[in-house]
């Protein structure tokens, strides 16, 4: 992705830019993908640079919480970023630790229980852990 989308980007989220966040987006706004701060931190030691993992983090933290990725939590010690913020869901493969998309009108729901009252929806996210087949 451009320097010039990505800030466009921060502009519309209201995100501050500096070289360490734009050098964040560039791995994770590259193309539609999930990936793992670990896997980002990485990318950005294959590519050069010099950022910090404290860095990573804390960028990733700020663009889930302005809305410029999703950050999807599979299990209490492993977060993805997910650069697709459509409504969708997911496949999660506990055996390869690879999150793949479902599109939401795949998933379908017969009813809803009764929303906590003052309360409306925001949004529901399906994560569905498979494993491989054994054989």
């Amino acid at each position: 992705m451009m320097r010039s989308r990505i800030l466009e980007l921060f502009a519309d989220h209201g995100i501050l830019p500096t070289t360490q966040r734009i050098e964040v987006a560039e791995v994770i706004l590259e193309k539609p993908q999930h990936l793992s701060a670990e896997q980002i931190i990485d990318a950005l030691k294959l590519s050069g640079s010099s950022v910090s993992k404290a860095t990573v983090y804390n960028s990733l933290n700020l663009f889930a919480e302005r809305g410029l990725v999703r950050e999807i939590t599979v299990d209490p010690v492993r977060k993805f970023y997910d650069s697709t913020t459509a409504p969708h869901h997911h496949f999660y493969n506990a055996d390869t630790r690879e999150l793949s998309d479902i599109a939401d009108a795949d998933v379908r729901f017969l009813s809803l229980p009764e929303l906590p009252e003052g309360t409306e929806r925001e949004s529901i996210e399906v994560l569905i852990t498979v494993r491989n087949a054994r054989s």
